[in-house]
């Protein structure tokens, strides 16, 4: 028996969306709600979420 994965946490830390796979921003083999979760708010703040509070 197999079991897929379809929806897991953002991979950033401090968000709390949780993203479907295959729409996912990939990065280093982690999956991302945005391009700013995906590159460690390193020039960019916020995510996909309002209210989520990851920066």
């Amino acid at each position: 028996m197999t079991t897929t994965v379809d929806l897991m946490k953002c991979a950033c830390e401090k968000c709390l969306c949780i993203v479907k796979v295959d729409s996912a921003i990939k990065k280093d083999g982690q999956y991302y709600c945005s391009q700013a979760c995906a590159e460690g708010h390193e020039t960019m703040t916020g995510c996909a979420q309002s209210g989520c509070g990851c920066n």
